[in-house]
């Protein structure tokens, strides 16, 4: 059968293969011959790495679900005072960066901390050998920084599958005297059980991509192994089987989810709008939900917000200097071309199917979005094997031609973070042009056909007006991650080139955030816009 649309069918097909290109690199590339350093980080560390990375995705998943599920049962199921702005603050950690959070806990509960030289006063302690206090930069310690900032996930969609939970079942359970904690253990938890199970899967793959809190705190795990390989040992390689380890844990973790309820069915008739089901909870009841709800909030988001205020109150000369404006341009300029990029290739790739239809040109939709499981670190480099390969190539053919080395035209420069962001975050542009397009009637597409119009010209006046509110979401929440984006920018932002997520993170290892605290606070509130368009969303569907 003859395409109807080659240039669609050849541009599709080539963006959705370039933005897999770095996890088949990396297979390629760890699939290779033998490598001395991987052999000697197999026969000493690797296993200390290994352990502690298992151990970090745990600790971290549990205490998230530990957080996240009281919290989404008190919003979904009981009336609180409130509760409008509790479910909303709930998400807010969300956007605070995990390594800030660490910084700013061992600044208070260090030796030299605020709340241990309280203790000592109050108590008349002379020395550190005088009592015990618990280390926060350990093990354990990431495993809470991290918990608090990732909980917001499980949250979320516990909390709708709560909402979503049939108003019968819950009525028979008070008709049979189930308490309010007995219906939550043997009701609401079991029947949410797909929505944790997937919510547990987001924040250990988060927790595995993980690296500006682990590497804050000393925790050697698999993704500083990739750093540390590639940065350390200038070994590519090396660095290439590690991560090709990672993605194996990856697609085993998404594949452990989705066997384990592949036989779970679930058949629930919604509550009505008007039926409101939910526990009236008063007396103590009522103060324990609202204390630790608040108290996540308090933890996680406002307390280490108002640190932030105060450090750049106080060194508000020393943070507003060039280097802070320097490096909010290169933010800048890197995400707003990550998001015009994206939003191109998401459009490419979505009109593409949407003027074939048949069920081949999906494909490099399914291919474009894969990325975006991928950690940070790990597809760094991924990015790197293809586009040192391009340089070799480039150079090569420019002496062939006498025209000199241009030297690391691609790997070298902003092309290649600018690249790695399309790659992480095009699933997010993908994602939200096709929920826009679906929207669209094909009766539309085939009067435009009827009146001679080409496919860019129908693309151009007929669907590009109507999902323009689709593409500017998309682009700006690939902006937003693509300033946030730390793991990425660390290994291929070129040399004397700084973002504001380094900037701060550099700062913050050099214990000294105080002076980086107004970028901080920019990219904490530059976080808060996806979880806006998140909540607004979430009350359009209840």
């Amino acid at each position: 059968m003859k395409d109807r649309y080659p240039i669609w069918k050849t541009s599709g097909w080539t963006f959705g293969v370039l933005l897999v290109l770095p996890i088949l690199a990396i297979f390629y590339t760890a699939l290779g011959e033998s490598d001395q350093v991987f052999a000697h980080l197999m026969s000493t560390v690797m296993g200390t790495y290994t352990l502690n990375t298992l151990v970090l995705v745990t600790g971290t998943a549990l205490l998230a679900a530990l957080f996240g599920l009281p919290a989404a049962w008190f919003m979904a199921m009981c009336r609180l005072p409130g509760e409008k702005w509790l479910q909303w603050a709930l998400v807010l950690p969300l956007a605070m960066p995990g390594y800030i959070i660490g910084y700013i806990y061992t600044d208070w509960f260090d030796y030299a901390g605020p709340v241990q030289i309280l203790l000592r006063d109050w108590f008349g302690w002379q020395s550190y050998q005088d009592y015990w206090f618990p280390d926060i930069r350990t093990l354990g310690g990431a495993c809470l920084v991290l918990a608090l900032v990732l909980y917001p996930y499980i949250y979320l969609l516990a909390r709708t599958a709560f909402m979503e939970q049939s108003a019968s079942l819950l009525q028979s359970a008070r008709l049979l005297r189930c308490s309010p904690l007995e219906s939550f253990r043997r009701i609401s938890l079991p029947l949410a059980r797909p929505s944790i199970a997937v919510g547990l899967s987001l924040i250990a793959m988060e927790t595995l991509g993980d690296f500006g809190t682990v590497s804050y705190f000393a925790v050697h795990s698999l993704t500083t192994a990739v750093y540390d390989t590639w940065l350390g040992y200038s070994n590519l390689n090396a660095a290439a089987k590690i991560s090709a380890m990672m993605l194996l844990a990856i697609f085993l973790l998404i594949s452990a989810e989705r066997f384990s309820r592949r036989r779970q069915k679930l058949f629930q008739q919604h509550s009505e709008p008007n039926e409101d089901v939910r526990y009236r909870l008063s007396g103590w009841k009522k103060v324990l939900a609202l204390s630790w709800c608040w108290g996540l909030i308090g933890l996680a988001f406002i307390l280490p917000l108002l640190q932030l205020l105060y450090y750049a109150w106080q060194y508000f000369a020393q943070s507003w200097n060039s280097e802070f404006r320097q490096f909010s341009i290169n933010s800048l300029m890197v995400a707003v071309s990550a998001a015009l990029l994206a939003v191109a290739v998401a459009l490419l790739v979505n009109f593409y199917h949407r003027l074939d239809g048949r069920r081949s040109s999906i494909a490099p939709m399914r291919l474009s979005v894969m990325g975006y499981a991928v950690p940070g670190t790990v597809l760094a480099i991924g990015v790197m094997i293809p586009l040192t390969t391009a340089d070799h190539w480039l150079n090569d053919f420019t002496q062939f031609m006498g025209w000199g080395r241009p030297g690391l035209f691609f790997s070298g420069s902003v092309f290649a973070m600018i690249f790695a962001f399309v790659v992480r975050f095009g699933a997010v542009a993908v994602g939200s042009i096709e929920s826009s397009l679906a929207k669209i009637p094909p009766s539309l597409d085939m009067a435009a056909k009827t009146m001679g119009c080409a496919p860019m010209s129908m693309l151009r006046r007929v669907h590009l007006p109507l999902i323009r509110r689709g593409c500017l979401i998309a682009g700006l929440l690939v902006f937003i991650e693509s300033m946030k984006e730390l793991n990425a920018a660390l290994l291929l932002r070129p040399f004397n080139f700084e973002t504001l997520a380094t900037y701060v993170f550099n700062y913050a290892s050099d214990e000294q955030l105080e002076l980086a605290a107004m970028p901080a606070i920019l990219l904490v509130l530059v976080g808060l816009v996806p979880l806006v368009v998140v909540n607004r969303s979430l009350e359009q569907s209840h």
